[in-house]
C-alpha cells in the first residue's frame, strides 16, 4: 500500500466528490437536499466564498474528501468528510482533518465548526481527539444534525498522532 497525499480540488475528481460523500450519506444517514446542492455546485457554495475541497488519494485512487467552507469571518466549516468504506481504519480521516486544521490556520481562523449526529460515535470520536467540543446547535441548516461541535483555534490545541 502507498503512501496517502492529500490533494486540492481538481475537476477530474469532481464524480468522487460526488459519490463518496452520497455513499457515505446513504449509509450513514440520508442524503438532504442542502447536500446535493453542496455536491452539485462546489463553485457556488465552496470555492466563490473562499472555500476548498480536498482528496485523500492512495495507490491512485481517490479514497477521501472533505470540504472547508468559511461561514464567517475567521470561521470555516468542516463538511464533507467521507471516506471510502474499505479504507476505513487507514488514518485518512486524520490525515484530512490535520490538513483541514492546517488550511485554517494558514487562512488566520480562529474557529472550526462542524455539524454531526451523535449516531456517528467513530467520527464524533475523532473530533473529540482534535479537540472538538460540543456546543449550542444554532446555524444549523441540516435536518439530522443534532450536534454542533467548534475547535478554537486560539488555543492552538489539538492532539497529535
Amino acid at each position: 500500500m502507498q503512501e496517502v497525499t492529500i490533494e486540492e480540488w481538481q475537476e477530474q475528481y469532481r464524480q468522487d466528490f460526488i459519490s463518496l460523500s452520497i455513499d457515505w450519506l446513504e449509509k450513514y444517514v440520508s442524503v438532504e437536499p442542502i447536500d446535493l446542492e453542496i455536491l452539485n455546485d462546489p463553485e457556488g457554495h465552496i470555492f466563490t466564498v473562499g472555500g476548498k475541497v480536498f482528496f485523500a488519494r492512495m495507490d491512485n485512487e481517490t479514497v477521501g474528501t472533505v470540504a472547508m467552507i468559511p461561514r464567517e469571518d475567521g470561521v470555516f466549516e468542516l463538511a464533507k468528510l467521507a471516506v471510502a468504506e474499505q479504507y476505513r481504519g487507514y488514518r485518512i480521516g486524520q490525515r484530512l482533518m490535520e490538513h483541514c486544521i492546517d488550511f485554517a490556520k494558514s487562512r488566520k481562523a480562529n474557529k472550526i465548526i462542524l455539524f454531526t449526529t451523535d449516531v456517528l460515535v467513530p467520527a464524533v470520536n475523532l473530533y473529540h481527539r482534535f479537540g472538538f467540543v460540543e456546543v449550542a446547535l444554532t446555524d444549523n441548516k441540516y435536518a439530522e444534525a443534532d450536534m454542533r461541535m467548534e475547535l478554537s483555534l486560539e488555543k492552538n490545541f489539538f492532539r497529535t498522532f
